[in-house]
């Protein structure tokens, strides 16, 4: 008998400036942790670079799993507010694309990861808003930072991690209002909220707003390879 195929999980990807050997050329990017990441808890990692936000449906439809990875601030006028002095630049065609990749894997049932900028474009597609500047959350520039989180008993994370961890950070934004039925489901000795999940959703969905691509622990990446895993055709 074949053994099953391994979950297909897609990673969003960003524009930006690329260098290498004699080229300087825009490419799409995402840190080599995330497909890492996948490939250690079981999964095929298929990166989903920026595109149209009318193909994210058909996008969707071939992934077992979908990780939104982290990145840029997500554009303020999306959930209402005007920009903080501290809040960076838009990336109006990247909010655009991967708000289109949440709605299709939610209507879909296609299990869910949201990852730092995942977060809180997951609460922000449904309805949420953010704090837009919060200090210690973060190491100097480029540098990640470490804190701990305390999950919330008998959530979907806490099956996950059901003990108070230290976790990779690097973030400067969070949630303030959360978005339609989602719960807290970890939060810093500060009260930030540091995890969300969707406990009425039909499919696995998850956020969090730490980094575990630049970690050991692979606990919250397992989990989602483990739901692609029970919803695949291919994984039974």
């Amino acid at each position: 008998m074949s053994q099953p195929q391994p979950p297909l999980i897609g990673i969003s990807t960003y524009q930006e400036e690329a260098r290498w050997g004699v080229w300087t050329l825009p490419a799409a990017l995402v840190p080599a942790g995330y497909p890492r990441l996948v490939r250690r808890s079981g999964g095929l990692a298929a990166l989903l670079p920026p595109g149209d936000p009318e193909t994210a449906a058909a996008t969707v439809a071939r992934l077992d799993g979908l990780v939104i990875a982290g990145g840029a601030d997500i554009a303020p006028d999306r959930y209402g507010a005007e920009p903080h002095p501290r809040t960076g630049p838009p990336a109006p065609d990247r909010d655009a694309w991967e708000l289109a990749l949440i709605e299709a894997a939610l209507a879909a049932r296609v299990p869910l990861l949201g990852i730092c900028r995942g977060l809180q474009l997951l609460n922000v597609a449904l309805g949420g808003t953010l704090v837009q500047h919060l200090d210690g959350h973060s190491g100097p520039p480029g540098v990640f930072g470490r804190h701990d989180i305390e999950p919330v008993p008998g959530t979907l994370l806490a099956a996950a991690l059901p003990e108070p961890v230290a976790v990779p950070t690097y973030h400067h934004q969070a949630v303030d209002r959360l978005g339609r039925g989602l719960v807290a489901s970890a939060h810093a000795a500060d009260g930030t909220i540091e995890a969300v999940e969707l406990p009425d959703a039909p499919a696995f969905t998850l956020a969090v707003q730490w980094h575990p691509e630049a970690g050991e622990d692979t606990r919250v990446m397992d989990a989602l390879v483990a739901a692609a895993r029970e919803a695949s055709p291919a994984g039974v």
